[in-house]
């Protein structure tokens, strides 16, 4: 058995300018980043999709310069900010945008998702399938794998959504994240809908994971929010699905979310340029050394885990 795990971390969860991101990513030692929203001097923020032909540009020369490459890219398609019912203009617009950027960053996977939740009974199922399958299209003809994140979406509604989808949209493939069944109600289930199983999601999608995303958390009833916490010390079941994605040969990226100093879809949650990074180094060294005691666990010599990474984090 060979472990060809790789590391990466949603850049923006590090900073929002180019540079904190490239900084905190070499910290860690690693040569990915799974690029998102980003910020260059003299430029608003933005996704990497919307930023100017300039900024874009600007990143580019960056990325190179650190010798950096972008394993995956966090588009806005689909995503839980646009509904079912309304004009599929936007995403059809990013993925255009998305597709020659992603190509000239040499960039193979982009993460998508299947529009928000609806409060109706009708979810709009087949109009969701149907637009999928033309973004799906459009990015495969481009050579680049679109992979579907299960979060505040149609997918993300329980394991058996998710399944429907890669059943009705041929060619797609999964980002699992762990933290995300945490807060996302299981619609699978009878009501009163109770949250979901990490464990129990992954199990039914893993045949099908392309890329992961690692977050962790702990439902808080008291606040109706999660509270997220390191690796392995929530209720995303890390430490188990880390054990099985090696010992069945996984060999995708592990990326961090941490959503310890912010929290993506959440404009409440402030924190320092300082307190983002070291929360988001602090976060990369802690799945490093988890990954290694499960390796040791497995009998696996320690640098097939995480070398040069682990001694570069310690």
């Amino acid at each position: 058995m060979q472990n060809t795990i790789s590391f990466s971390g949603i850049g923006d969860e590090a900073g929002n300018s180019i540079d904190a991101q490239i900084q905190a990513t070499k910290d860690l030692g690693w040569q990915n980043i799974e690029m998102r929203n980003v910020e260059v001097s003299g430029f608003p923020k933005g996704n990497l999709h919307d930023i100017p032909d300039a900024a874009f540009e600007v990143v580019v020369e960056k990325l190179a310069a650190a010798g950096m490459q972008v394993n995956c890219f966090g588009s806005a398609i689909a995503n839980w900010g646009k509904k079912i019912d309304q004009p599929f203009d936007s995403s059809l617009g990013e993925a255009r945008r998305a597709i020659p950027r992603m190509q000239r960053l040499g960039a193979k996977l982009v993460r998508v998702m299947s529009f928000a939740v609806r409060t109706e009974e009708d979810q709009m199922a087949e109009e969701r399938f149907r637009r999928l399958r033309e973004v799906t299209k459009m990015f495969l003809d481009g050579g680049i794998q679109p992979v579907h994140e299960n979060c505040m979406n149609y997918g993300g509604m329980g394991w058996p959504f998710t399944l429907e989808l890669l059943e009705k949209v041929p060619g797609m493939k999964l980002v699992f994240d762990t933290g995300n069944p945490i807060f996302n109600e299981d619609r699978s289930k009878p009501k009163p809908w109770r949250k979901q199983d990490a464990w129990e999601f992954y199990t039914h999608v893993r045949n099908h994971i392309a890329h992961v995303h690692v977050k962790d958390a702990i439902w808080n009833n008291a606040k109706n929010d999660a509270d997220y916490t390191y690796p392995g010390e929530g209720a995303g079941k890390v430490r188990e699905t880390l054990t099985d994605l090696i010992k069945t040969g996984y060999q995708g990226a592990l990326s961090i979310e941490p959503h310890i100093a912010v929290v993506f879809h959440d404009a409440s949650v402030k924190a320092s340029v300082q307190e983002m990074q070291s929360s988001f180094v602090e976060y990369g060294r802690r799945l490093m050394r988890l990954v290694d005691e499960i390796n040791i666990q497995l009998n696996l010599p320690a640098a097939l885990a995480s070398s040069p990474h682990i001694a570069a984090a310690r």
